[in-house]
């Protein structure tokens, strides 16, 4: 992303990641399991391929991460949750 926008490579990099990330009110994996529900009720796809592997780094496990999809099918739209799905299968076979 830098070559195209380098400041929102910036920002993302330092005040997302590097400060709102690391404050100590929310354990990474409870910022990861909602940053995951955020983006499957949002259906932003592209970007909840990297947020599921994050969040498995961060100790959400892949039940977690299902149950989570299923829960919201019901508040955010089926068609959502199927293409959540979709996204976790493929980051689960990595």
């Amino acid at each position: 992303m830098g070559d195209v926008a380098p400041k929102l490579a910036e920002l993302t990099d330092e005040v997302l990641f590097g400060d709102i990330w690391e404050r100590p009110g929310l354990a990474k994996r409870d910022r990861s399991l909602i940053t995951v529900a955020t983006l499957v009720a949002l259906n932003r796809p592209q970007q909840l391929r990297s947020h599921i592997a994050r969040a498995r780094s961060n100790g959400v496990t892949e039940q977690e991460i299902v149950e989570t999809i299923t829960q919201l099918a019901f508040y955010s739209g089926w068609p959502n949750a199927i293409t959540a799905v979709g996204v976790a299968r493929e980051v689960f076979k990595n």
